[in-house]
């Protein structure tokens, strides 16, 4: 299952501060500010995909994520190479490397990781 765009970011949010409270939440968002009402059904839609899950302090909830950071984009990203790089890692790279406008340096960096992760296998 996957999430909408702002749904991400409320996600992005809760990743960073690992749980919160609606006022948290609506404190780290950037202004202008979306309603409460509006966080409030992100919340209720993430916690249905079983993303997000809280418990109930007094009559406040504190929302934690329940998918890591780290396992959702490695989702997401292989889901991106299937789908639009007809499941080629090398195809994806390709394209990475040639329509990113990285620099000599930054393409340098990412040879040493591949090398990296070759002497490691």
């Amino acid at each position: 299952m996957q999430l909408s765009k702002t749904e991400e970011e409320l996600m992005n949010i809760l990743w960073k501060q690992k749980k919160a409270f609606m006022k948290d939440l609506l404190d780290a968002y950037p202004e202008p500010k979306p309603a409460t009402t509006t966080v409030a059904t992100l919340l209720k839609r993430m916690t249905d995909k079983g993303f997000v899950a809280y418990k109930i302090l007094g009559r406040s909830r504190e929302y934690y994520p329940l998918v890591k950071k780290k396992d959702y984009f490695t989702k997401h990203v292989n889901g991106l190479i299937k789908n639009f790089f007809n499941d080629s890692p090398g195809q994806f790279a390709s394209f990475f490397t040639k329509e990113t406008d990285l620099s000599r340096e930054e393409l340098e960096d990412l040879r040493k990781l591949i090398d990296n992760e070759i002497k490691k296998r």
